[in-house]
């Protein structure tokens, strides 16, 4: 028993099914937890916001692709102080005037070697992988409320028990005492009764603490105070072997599709590198218009001058000092370990799912050895109990009795439990632990409805930019 308390308040496989409690009609389930959990969670309202900043370098990069447009304003005023002649016939002047200028500018890049446009796959490629870190990210997030729920339908079952022990307890003392009044049993019997007594009252003691503390960490991995919880149904996973998990996590865990997604940034990181060789070509043109204004600020009239340029200019790097060479072969060994990341993150996800898989099959054996412990057990007990009554047996071996009963129960809850977490776990670790594939009953963060919106650089004062609000305003963020 000491071995499974221990094991209750190691937190995610605190958990348990397999005692059955009766309890309210408007019981949350299990789904609702993972709903609310969704709904609740700050760490993927960090990951959704982060997405949006990628989704933001989207529109940056095809921004570099589009003509720039500025103007500069100013009004200058210049007072010259002249002293010409002699001492004696000095003639003292003042200039003043006041300027005022406008300028209107534009440029445009038309050639860089391609490093702008791949710039923007860049960009996309970024978005892809941070897709992929929010759908991990939703994965923890529903792995812990699963823990937390269970935790709490554990610690209750577990509360139960202990409370259900402590009576029995209580009345085979009211019976032994009995019994010692009339000299049936000795005294020592008795003192036994006493001592199993007790320590049922401390075990449940600590049962209420584990509850208490599972009831606060349900708080924050649901984002809710946990009311009366039932027991979950049947299991989530539908694989028959572990070829079969594998093949789904080979194709779309995020953690995998996200290192993939990270290889294709670095890849076109070298080409951009690469390009720094090229020459850049822009054009930009200006319009200027300047007018000198009187001393009153009043317009000196006729007095202004109009200027208009227009131009193709060309840069190239023709010796940087390495520096170019360097930066493309540091780009080259960026690929190169993302590459490996690739392999040792395919290899790392294939050893969770290995692993899960085996987790789940050893819990399912463990909780039908559980169950075979506890009829055993149960028939043991009433075979001592009625020996006992014959005089065959003393009432130590009745409290031993009854404690391997109490002992094969709690396993049982344990090993059902573990069951529930493997089963989670394998879900998680083949990359499906998520909303749709759970099927809960929550409106879904849709991670492309931003992206559409941003992803050809809208400005505010167009109908691409009253429907960016339209979706800031729907998320909440507007």
């Amino acid at each position: 028993m000491a071995n499974f308390k221990k094991y209750l308040r190691s937190g995610v496989a605190a958990v348990a099914l397999s005692v059955a409690a009766v309890l309210p009609a408007g019981a949350d389930t299990l789904g609702d937890a993972l709903a609310k959990a969704y709904k609740n969670s700050g760490l993927l309202e960090q990951n959704r916001a982060l997405l949006r900043a990628a989704d933001e370098d989207v529109a940056g990069a095809v921004a570099e692709l589009r003509p720039i447009l500025g103007y500069s304003a100013g009004v200058t005023m210049n007072r010259n102080y002249s002293v010409s002649g002699t001492a004696l016939n000095r003639i003292d002047g003042v200039d003043e005037t006041t300027i005022g200028t406008l300028e209107l500018t534009a440029s445009m890049l038309l050639y860089d070697g391609g490093a702008s446009r791949m710039g923007i796959d860049v960009a996309k490629e970024a978005v892809l992988a941070t897709r992929q870190t929010l759908r991990s990210a939703e994965q923890t997030v529903l792995l812990n409320a699963v823990s937390a729920y269970m935790s709490v339908v554990a610690s209750g079952q577990i509360v139960s028990l202990q409370q259900n022990n402590l009576r029995v307890l209580s009345e085979q003392l009211r019976a032994a005492r009995e019994r010692f009044d009339v000299g049936e049993i000795t005294r020592t019997d008795v003192a036994l009764s006493e001592a199993a007594r007790a320590g049922s009252n401390s075990d449940l003691v600590a049962a209420q603490g584990d509850l208490a503390d599972a009831r606060a960490a349900y708080i924050t991995a649901v984002g809710e105070a946990a009311g009366s919880v039932s027991t979950p149904g049947s299991l989530p996973v539908a694989v028959n072997s572990v070829e079969e998990a594998l093949r789904y996590a080979m194709r779309g865990h995020p953690a995998l599709l996200a290192a993939q997604h990270a290889v294709s940034q670095a890849e076109l990181g070298v080409k951009i590198a690469q390009a720094a060789r090229k020459p850049e070509v822009t054009v930009g043109a200006s319009l200027g218009h300047t007018r000198y204004l009187a001393e009153d600020t009043g317009l000196a009239e006729g007095n202004y001058t109009n200027g208009a340029t227009v131009g193709i200019e060309v840069n190239g790097p023709i010796y940087y000092g390495g520096a170019i060479s360097s930066a493309v072969r540091q780009a080259m060994a960026n690929r190169d370990a993302s590459r490996a990341e690739l392999l040792q993150t395919k290899l790392d996800v294939e050893e969770a799912v290995r692993v899960a898989y085996s987790a789940l099959t050893q819990a399912r054996a463990a909780r039908g050895a559980a169950e075979e412990s506890i009829r055993a057990n149960n028939v043991a007990y009433s075979g001592v109990r009625e020996e006992a009554s014959l005089g065959a047996r003393t009432t130590l071996d009745v409290l031993d009795a009854e404690q391997d009963l109490l002992d094969a129960r709690a396993s049982s809850i344990t090993a059902a439990a573990n069951e529930y977490i493997a089963a989670y776990s394998l879900l998680s670790a083949m990359g499906l632990l998520n909303v749709e594939y759970l099927k809960l009953n929550v409106p879904t963060y849709d991670p492309e409805a931003y992206y559409n919106t941003v992803k050809s650089a809208p400005a505010i004062l167009n109908t691409r930019g009253e429907k960016l609000d339209d979706v800031l305003r729907a998320i909440g963020k507007n």
